[in-house]
């Protein structure tokens, strides 16, 4: 499988990306935006970082790229697309996935390690765990506080789109073990079809050994081999 890794002015994880694949045996290569999708690709990773600085809202400018067409198209024909961090934002603004990303709560940038609960194994994204799991992924993110109407939370409820939510280290989800004030403490979910999905959390930076933490985002990148 070849992984292409778009990036936008303003991405920076497309490295840690494409290293964490080399790792997991998969070919990637970074993509810029203004080129499209070669024609070959059999993945799409949208990478974290601060595309277009942010400006307007997280997400939005980089989600008018001609690349998104591409990547639309792709996730249409069943393509395998994972939006991680701003690349979250980035499918939502892109309506890849519902709802929005906004400040967190504390209105602070937050850079630390949390839990995730799996919530739906019965994915691509999370068929390396069982429900229930607790693994441990980094976040950073200003902006990933995930908000939706009411109603459309609890149809990716019961449509068992949820893929993750914040726990804490004995799986309870809690509002104190919510790093960002996300609603239901969502951290990733999937769109109407399961082979596109997003997360805030970063598991490009939980894939590698020898960055001495947890190695729990293999499982997530996984779904690409």
């Amino acid at each position: 499988m070849t992984v292409a890794v778009v990036q936008f002015g303003g991405s920076n994880c497309d490295r840690d990306a494409v290293r964490a694949f080399s790792h997991l045996g998969v070919d990637a290569e970074r993509v810029w935006h203004e080129g499209g999708l070669p024609s070959d690709v059999d993945g799409v990773l949208l990478p974290g970082g601060f595309s277009y600085g942010d400006y307007l809202r997280a997400g939005a400018m980089a989600a008018r790229s001609p690349i998104m067409d591409d990547v639309r198209e792709a996730a249409e024909d069943g393509v395998p697309v994972l939006g991680v961090c701003n690349g979250a934002q980035v499918g939502c603004e892109s309506e890849l996935i519902p709802g929005a990303f906004t400040t967190n709560a504390s209105a602070r940038f937050q850079c630390e390690t949390v839990h995730l609960r799996v919530e739906n194994a019965a994915t691509p994204w999370t068929a390396a765990y069982d429900e229930g799991d607790v693994i441990e992924i980094p976040i950073a993110h200003g902006e990933g506080r995930f908000e939706i109407g009411e109603d459309r939370y609890d149809d990716l409820v019961a449509d068992d789109r949820i893929l993750f939510r914040y726990c804490d280290p004995a799986g309870n989800v809690t509002d104190t073990a919510n790093p960002n004030g996300s609603r239901g403490n969502v951290a990733g979910i999937t769109g109407e079809r399961p082979n596109v999905a997003v997360l805030m959390p970063h598991p490009e930076r939980a894939t590698l050994p020898d960055l001495g933490r947890s190695t729990d985002g293999q499982g997530i990148l996984s779904a690409f081999a």
